[in-house]
């Protein structure tokens, strides 16, 4: 609950329409120290590992010495025990479960990475502006945004800063449109300097700034100055590599972190469902499936959705192939990591399918895949990620899901 009991109250129709809304005090003041103290002895137990982990050309610290932004994800690694729990436990605070709850009309939104960032040992200066995706791993802008406006964002992200923190700058509105083309010339002058459309987030210690990718954003300054904000986000979709963590928490938290991992195992079951329709090449099951997995998406979300399982199958076939091993670096990442937002899960889910399977999955979604590309390498300024021959921006007019039905008519 908020101060007094009372919910926090937010502006969701802000929220949609600006890509972001800047929340006072999403830490009580109360509990302020308490929190730093607790990531303090996070960051502590990181330092530690970044030392030992460090390589003959690295200086005594590791990673804590040379990154501009040294980054912690309690997530992943053993920093959270019975000394400090309160760094997970206060994701799970009325004023950040629940304010991202409303935020996404979820009842219960799962957090997805909790991560610290942590200012530099030296002056790295500002990073480069962009969007929290590469569209060649994911989906083209337009995918995003349609989906955005037509049923609301699958993902809320928050900075929160431990001590006063004015490093992010944003611009209102991008999340559902590309950029200008004045916005275009100035990051192609100069990626690394203020534009002339975006505001600067003023936050004390303790206020929150929630976002929607693929909101145009910026850390514009990652200088030596006391930087420890308190990063990450809720989901629908979730997993959890490392839960070293819960037997501290309290039985309330513990049961809370359960019923997330078990939905997070829904999910990706559900998200085989779709493709096993696919692959039977059943198009009212196919629909059917993409409803149970994501209720309440519209046309626009079901091409998305249709768009990120088309990655999907490339990476489950992959991942089955004998020759894997063989596969470009970049290839083989892909294909192993997980991201539940965008319905990769890596391995897991590639264990459910035979190498027939696999093959069979690849040849129905590989048009939706060819769809998306170009014969020349594409690049838009503002975005994550090099070249590639997938389209950044915009979704080819003819692709929906009933043209994706439809073309397994004419393969029968």
């Amino acid at each position: 609950m908020g101060r007094n009991g009372i919910l926090m109250q937010v502006n969701r129709d802000q929220f949609l329409e600006q890509g972001y809304v800047i929340l006072r005090n999403v830490i009580p003041p109360a509990l302020l120290d308490d929190v730093r103290a607790a990531y303090e002895k996070a960051v502590d137990r990181q330092r530690a590992l970044w030392t030992r982990e460090r390589t003959g050309g690295d200086p005594p610290g590791g990673i804590w010495e040379t990154a501009a932004q040294p980054r912690l994800h309690l997530s992943r690694n053993s920093l959270v025990d019975g000394e400090n729990p309160l760094a997970v436990e206060i994701w799970l605070h009325e004023n950040l479960h629940g304010v991202s709850s409303r935020l996404l009309d979820l009842q219960d939104a799962a957090v997805t990475e909790m991560m610290l960032m942590c200012s530099p040992v030296k002056d790295h200066g500002p990073a480069k502006w962009h969007r929290d995706f590469f569209p060649a791993y994911c989906a083209p802008l337009q995918a995003y945004a349609d989906d955005i406006l037509e049923s609301g964002p699958r993902y809320v992200q928050w900075n929160i800063p431990l001590y006063d923190d004015s490093v992010l700058w944003v611009v209102p509105g991008s999340h559902i449109r590309r950029n200008t083309g004045a916005e275009d010339r100035q990051l192609i002058d100069n990626v690394r300097a203020p534009l002339d459309s975006a505001i600067q987030t003023h936050l004390s210690a303790g206020d929150g700034v929630a976002y929607i990718l693929p909101l145009l954003h910026w850390g514009s300054n990652y200088s030596p100055k006391m930087r420890r904000t308190v990063h990450g986000g809720f989901s629908d979709f979730t997993h959890y590599p490392h839960l070293g963590y819960l037997p501290h928490l309290s039985s309330q938290a513990q049961d809370t972190f359960t019923r997330w991992h078990e939905h997070s195992q829904l999910r990706m079951l559900q998200a085989a469902a779709v493709l096993r329709a696919a692959i039977a090449q059943d198009g009212p099951g196919y629909r059917a499936a993409l409803d149970e997995m994501h209720p309440g998406r519209g046309p626009k979300g079901q091409l998305q959705s249709t768009i990120f399982l088309s990655k999907a199958a490339r990476r489950i076939r992959n991942l089955k192939r004998p020759d894997f091993d063989m596969l470009p670096d970049w290839e083989q990442n892909h294909a192993t990591s997980m991201h539940p937002m965008t319905l990769q899960w890596g391995e897991p889910i590639a264990e459910l399918f035979s190498d027939e399977e696999a093959e069979k999955l690849w040849a129905i979604f590989k048009p939706v895949d060819d769809a998306m590309q170009d014969t020349e390498p594409q690049w838009s300024p503002g975005f994550q990620g090099d070249k590639a021959p997938y389209y950044f921006v915009d979704v080819p007019a003819g692709l929906t899901v009933d043209s994706f039905i439809a073309g397994w008519d004419q393969k029968a």
